[in-house]
This record gives C-alpha cells, sequence and structure tokens, in this order.
C-alpha cells in the first residue's frame, strides 16, 4: 500500500473526527455558528499544520483543500443536530479514534519524509494531541491533555509501536492496525478504569 494513499485516507478521517468533537464542545459551550466552525477547525487540522512546520513541509489543508469538506460536515451536523449537552461517551470514542488516525497518519507522513525514529515518534504525538489542546484551551475548559485520560501517553505508545514495526519492515496495514489499536486500547482502558499519570500530592 502506497504511503501517500495511506496518510491521505488517514488525515481525511481523523480531519472529520476531530472536527465533530471540537464542534460538540463548542456547542455546549454555548458558542454560536461562528465559534463552532473556529472551533471545529482548529481542533482538526492544526495538528496536521504543526506536524508539517516541523518538517518543513506545506499544511496538509493546503496541500489537500478538500479536508475542508469534512470540517464542513462535522458542523452542518452538529448545528442541524441542535445538541448542546454535555458531551458523552459517544464523542469521547470520535475523539480516541482521530487520536488513533492522526497519530498514525503523522508518524506515517514523517517517516515518508526521512525522519528518523525519535522524530517520527515526536511527530506522530504531536500531530494527535494539539488540536485537542487548543480546543480546550478556546473552549476555557480545562485541557484534557495535561490531567486526565493519558491521552499523551496512549498517542506516544501508539506511535512508538508504530515506527517500531515500519523500522522491523512489516507490511504498512499491519503496522497502521497495530499502532492505532494501542492508542485505543490504552485511552480505553484509562476511561474506563480511571487511571492517570502520577501527580504531585
Amino acid at each position: 500500500m502506497h504511503l501517500d494513499s495511506v496518510v491521505t485516507a488517514l488525515d481525511l478521517l481523523s480531519t472529520f473526527a476531530f472536527a465533530i468533537v471540537g464542534a460538540r464542545i463548542a456547542a455546549s459551550r454555548n458558542m454560536d455558528y461562528g465559534g463552532i466552525t473556529l472551533i471545529a477547525a482548529t481542533a482538526s487540522i492544526s495538528g496536521g499544520t504543526l506536524r508539517n512546520v516541523f518538517i518543513g513541509a506545506q499544511p496538509p489543508w493546503l496541500q489537500h483543500p478538500w479536508l475542508f469538506a469534512s470540517i464542513v460536515l462535522a458542523v452542518l451536523l452538529t448545528i442541524f443536530s441542535k445538541d448542546s449537552g454535555p458531551v458523552g461517551r459517544f464523542i469521547l470514542s470520535l475523539d480516541t479514534l482521530g487520536l488513533a488516525v492522526a497519530t498514525v497518519s503523522s508518524a506515517n507522513y514523517a517517516l515518508s519524509m526521512n525522519a528518523n525514529f525519535v522524530g517520527a515518534v515526536i511527530l506522530g504525538l504531536i500531530g494527535a494531541v494539539t488540536g485537542g489542546l487548543l480546543r480546550d484551551v478556546l473552549c476555557q475548559v480545562e485541557p484534557v491533555l495535561l490531567h486526565r485520560e493519558t491521552i499523551g501517553t496512549s498517542c506516544f505508545a501508539g506511535a512508538l509501536v508504530y515506527v517500531s514495526l515500519y523500522h522491523l519492515s512489516a507490511p504498512t496495514i499491519v503496522s497502521v492496525l497495530v499502532g492505532g489499536a494501542v492508542v485505543v486500547l490504552v485511552r480505553e482502558l484509562s476511561i474506563k478504569f480511571n487511571l492517570n499519570l502520577p501527580k504531585i500530592k
């Protein structure tokens, strides 16, 4: 499977997942349509943008403007559903899916741009968590990344597994599925059992 096709498909999926989560959180904060659109866009494309800035490449949305279609769809679904209640378990699951896809996509893209092992892992992490962090800051809620659900740990573990499999010459589809599954498994376990990294008491 060609790397470019994998990255394109994963970027489209993660863009929609992050956009719908961002739009729902913005709606729950009683933002207007403009605010919902801004948060959806920020949550969905800022991670890939920062990843590419570090690599020295154009942001994904300049290379592939059709990514904005995912954002528009997410915003319209949020507006027409008229649901502005607190984010539920389904939205958390979408966020987890977005994290898994963005982690693998970002690490994959970094490797396609000849990043070394450590660089690809770090860029996989950055591409996954940046959008959610900015989303929470703009929505004036405590960033989930910084205090619960081991989001950073999940994405780091998934990126590490994916890049390791890549360097072991595993088939691309196997590396993608296993790396993404690690992200999902670690985060879902942390949510189910309320697991967090240690904190200073």
